[in-house]
């Protein structure tokens, strides 16, 4: 299987350039379900360790239904198929690049979610024009263990979020542990108390959210993924249910910037226009770079073949 990583301020991805099994040619939304329920050995071999790593997301090239894409995409992790995943957009977009298979300038993606606009400035630097996002309930309450009554926002941005602003824990390295033991809890009590998306879809991802103490920083993010793990960039959808939410809450103007920075202290520059169905449109701005090219082989003698599974509380797009 021949691969391409890289990575978006720090956030692995993988994109599968050949190797991957026949989803037909049907809608994206089609596959990505096939995919999900017929494949998930195949994505998590490619995944878990030793081959991947739990923060690494794939990218499956497939063929797209629109003729003006110059690619169809079915992102994933190891626990999870995702509707759409912003870092591995820009990710995707830069390994392209790599390969001589776009240039500079503005090109579309297709995905199981909708058609993405991305905008190649440099070699590494992506601007991305995402599905219209949405919030969908303000002010959710949940009761967890050990936190008690935590209230947030679900909205949506390709994926579904919850999202804590401010935070119950400072969005600082030294807390990464108790911000993804905490995060992990908030999840599993939003899916067993009812908090969900607007068709009774579970929460896939939490943030929280604080205000940044640095010059020209917005705000610092904290974002669990469907693995368990966090997301070293600061989350393309997650920033743009993000945008949904200030917008809702009049805290940001339409074509107003600013800048997001994640746990590690990588930066998107991020802003939206009003979407035609009372939702915003984001654009996401950020830098990738390529990593690694390889060759993965699945010998039948190798014991971890299928990789190496670990417990986990989520649950799939199955």
């Amino acid at each position: 299987m021949h691969v391409i990583d890289s990575h978006t301020g720090g956030e692995p991805t993988r994109v599968i350039l050949d190797g991957g099994p026949d989803l037909g040619s049907g809608p994206l939304s089609e596959r990505a379900h096939m995919l999900a329920t017929d494949h998930k050995p195949f994505y998590q071999s490619v995944m878990l360790e030793p081959r991947g790593q739990t923060a690494m997301v794939g990218a499956l090239l497939v063929e797209p239904v629109d003729p003006e894409c110059v690619t169809g995409v079915i992102y994933f992790d190891s626990e999870a198929v995702l509707g759409m995943c912003g870092h591995g957009t820009i990710g995707l977009a830069v390994t392209l690049a790599h390969l001589g298979r776009i240039d500079i300038g503005t090109h579309k993606i297709e995905t199981p979610v909708g058609i993405i606009e991305v905008c190649l400035s440099d070699l590494n630097t992506v601007t991305i024009t995402n599905v219209e996002s949405r919030r969908t309930r303000r002010a959710a309450t949940v009761v967890v263990e050990g936190l008690g009554a935590v209230t947030g926002d679900v909205a949506y941005g390709g994926n579904w979020f919850y999202i804590i602003d401010p935070s119950p824990i400072a969005i600082e390295v030294g807390n990464i542990r108790a911000l993804t033991d905490a995060a992990i809890a908030i999840r599993s009590a939003t899916i067993a108390q009812g908090v969900c998306g607007d068709a009774g879809q579970h929460i896939d991802h939490v943030v929280f959210q604080e205000p940044s103490a640095e010059e020209n920083i917005h705000s610092r993010n904290f974002v669990l993924c469907p693995d368990d793990a966090y997301d070293r960039s600061p989350c393309g959808t997650g920033s743009s249910a993000r945008l949904a939410c200030l917008a809702a809450d009049e805290r940001l103007k339409p074509g107003q910037e600013i800048v997001q920075k994640s746990v590690i202290g990588s930066p998107y520059r991020i802003s939206y226009q009003p979407g035609p169905n009372g939702g915003v449109v984001p654009k996401i701005t950020g830098q990738a770079h390529v990593t690694a090219e390889s060759t993965l082989f699945f010998l039948e003698s190798d014991p971890f073949k299928a990789g190496i599974a670990h417990p986990s509380t989520n649950q799939s797009l199955s």
